[in-house]
């Protein structure tokens, strides 16, 4: 008997549309648990048709009551974010669907491979960055030290940075980051997004008040009218009415200001721990 064929991340027309058709669909089996998850993430394999992928999936079920949140909704939410990150075009999350498992409903995503090398986040001494990265913050290092967290001055980075403050991200830590080896980048958990008051929590702070760039203008011009289409049908499946219009809201106000957000002053900044 042959091996079954293994998914990349991306299909053949490179718009994930294979593998999220394999995660809906196909057999799920679940292999083991990811201890450092604050819910429950399962690692599993999918398979259909001779094709298997590996992925996550975190059954409702398994959620944790959050203050901010209502109970039951994060699986809905990772979705949420992966419908908006390809209206996008930049396909900065990977595939994910919700669906019934050995749990219950829950969000299924592809298993991503990072490349451990890849070097996007880093503790520095002085007062300013080098060259080719961006300031977050001070951090304490202990023993009365501190030192400059910087994040890579990267395009990708700044697009993930453009789809947080679209999605309103609670929680854009540097764990939640993976560089692959044909060097894309992909962002994670997605649980706590589209709140309708602003919780943007992150470490890509490094853009904050700098203009956007003409092709993350042209991306929100396309995501705008696009909310008030198709993606705004799918994400009625998945979010409130006022979270979809807090959405366009937030979208509006970027492209009215043509310029990265930055930090209210009204809500941590930065996610802890960072990482």
């Amino acid at each position: 008997m042959s091996a079954p064929e293994r998914i990349p991340p991306r299909s053949v027309t490179d718009d994930g549309t294979a593998a999220a058709d394999l995660l809906a669909h196909g057999e799920l089996t679940v292999r083991g648990r990811i201890r450092e998850a604050s819910n429950a993430a399962l690692f599993c394999t999918v398979a259909r048709d001779g094709v298997q992928a590996s992925c996550i999936y975190k059954p409702v079920a398994g959620e944790r009551p959050l203050w901010d949140f209502p109970d039951g909704t994060l699986a809905g939410r990772e979705v949420a974010a992966y419908e908006v990150s390809e209206a996008t075009g930049w396909g900065l999350v990977p595939p994910t669907v919700l669906r019934d498992g050995p749990y219950g409903e829950g969000m299924c995503q592809l298993w991503i491979d990072v490349r451990p090398e890849s070097e996007l986040l880093a503790l520095v001494d002085g007062e300013e960055p080098e060259p080719g990265w961006k300031a977050i913050g001070f951090a304490d290092v202990g023993e009365g030290r501190t030192a400059l967290l910087v994040h890579a001055d990267d395009e990708r980075l700044r697009r993930l940075a453009v789809l947080d403050a679209v999605i309103n991200n609670a929680d854009r830590k540097g764990g939640h980051l993976l560089p692959t080896a044909d060097g894309r980048l992909y962002g994670i958990d997605h649980g706590v997004t589209f709140n309708v008051d602003d919780k943007l929590r992150t470490l890509l702070w490094g853009w904050a008040g700098e203009p956007l760039t003409p092709e993350a203008a042209d991306v929100l011009g396309g995501l705008r009218q696009a909310l008030d289409g198709q993606l705004g049908q799918r994400l009625a499946e998945l979010l409130t009415a006022a979270e979809i219009d807090a959405t366009r809201a937030r979208v509006d106000a970027l492209l009215t200001a043509g310029r990265h957000p930055e930090p209210s002053g009204e809500w941590p900044a930065i996610p802890w721990p960072p990482v």
